[in-house]
Formats: structure tokens, C-alpha cells, sequence
């Protein structure tokens, strides 16, 4: 194990810790994980990084606060060192204090890195969504359960959150609950097969 491994590795977890920079409303630091082509896939936008963001100020000024909790993550590298995948669990709490009621989802990062003039960017992340529940800080709250059970179960709770502020859940995130094969059997040999090779194909 070399100092540029170890070097590599700190500052991989940096830069997927900044994800807390989206719940202190920190845009430019944000900005700042991603390459300018990254691309982004959750429950609500699939698109640039840089529109998402735009989506996430929005956001930030309705009824919702979030907070994500950020496991360490699990990497892999090319043999140069200049790319790599990382898979990271990680926790999204988000509450509607208008509506005193909240989601929790458990979920996992999975992010295509790339190194470029010596520093670590993300040039894709994708969310897999395992599974979500309800919170009511104040005691329980009536939901519209029919409403909550258009979405998949793993995110079903988030996604009626979201709804309730008008970002609608359209966008075609990976649901393990329902399709454990499609998510990670699947997903990981086109993303160890990116490793070695210089263009960007995922299904």
C-alpha cells in the first residue's frame, strides 16, 4: 500500500462526505464534487449535476429539511489510479414541518470517480433505494396510503414527501426491494467494465 493509495482514498471519502454540503444549502461546494459533464439519478431529477442542484435550491425553500448520513465507502481502482467506482450506504432523513411528518430511506451511492489534473470528481452518481419508513415527530398523522403505495415500497415513503411540495418522482432510480438482480448483480460488472475502458455505457 503506497502514499498515493492511501492519499487517493482520503480523498475519495472527502468528496463523498460533501454530500452534506445539499443540507447546509452550500451550492458552489456542492458544485464543486462533480465533474462538469456528472450526471445524477435519484428519486425526484436524472440529469446534470448542475440542474439538480438548481432542483435543490428550489427545494431548499419549501417546507422540507433533510439530512443525509454518509457511510465510508467501498472503492475500487483502475490500474492507473486515475478512475474508480465506490459503492456507500447512506441514510436520507428528510421532514415537512408544515405537515409534521417525515421519510427516512435507506439507500447506497453508487458513483463512476474520475482524477483529473490531480483531483477527484464525481462523474456519475446513481442511488439505489433498499428500503423507507414514516416518521411523525409529533405522534401519528393520517397519509393517503393509496397515494404512498403508487411509488415502490423502498422509497414510497420519500417519494409522498416529495410529492407534497410538488417535485414529482418520475425519474427511473433503481428500487432493491423489488429488483435485487437489475441493482447490483447487473450493476456491477458494467461498472467494473468501465474501469478499463474510456466511454460511459450503463443500462
Amino acid at each position: 500500500m503506497n502514499s498515493d493509495y492511501l492519499q487517493d482514498r482520503l480523498a475519495i471519502n472527502d468528496l463523498i462526505n460533501g454530500w452534506m454540503h445539499r443540507d447546509l444549502a452550500q451550492w458552489d461546494r456542492l458544485s464543486a464534487l462533480f465533474h462538469p459533464e456528472g450526471t445524477i439519478e435519484v428519486t425526484w431529477f436524472e440529469g446534470l449535476a448542475s440542474e439538480f442542484i438548481q432542483g435543490s435550491m428550489r427545494m431548499g425553500k419549501s417546507d422540507i429539511s433533510t439530512k443525509h448520513l454518509i457511510g465510508t465507502p467501498v472503492v475500487s481502482f483502475n490500474s492507473t489510479q486515475d478512475k474508480a467506482i465506490s459503492e456507500t450506504n447512506a441514510m436520507i432523513i428528510g421532514q415537512n414541518h408544515r405537515l409534521e411528518m417525515g421519510a427516512t430511506c435507506h439507500n447506497r451511492f453508487y458513483d463512476m470517480l474520475e482524477k483529473r489534473q490531480g483531483i477527484w470528481r464525481i462523474l456519475r452518481r446513481q442511488v439505489v433505494y433498499d428500503f423507507g419508513s414514516f416518521d411523525f415527530p409529533f405522534g401519528p398523522v393520517d397519509i393517503d396510503k393509496e397515494a404512498a403505495k403508487r411509488y415502490p415500497a423502498a422509497y414510497a415513503p420519500l417519494a409522498y414527501l416529495l410529492e407534497k411540495i410538488r417535485f414529482s418522482c418520475t425519474a427511473r432510480v433503481c428500487n432493491a426491494r423489488l429488483r435485487p438482480r437489475n441493482c447490483d448483480e447487473k450493476r456491477g460488472p458494467v461498472l467494473a467494465g468501465w474501469l478499463t475502458k474510456r466511454a460511459l455505457i450503463l443500462t
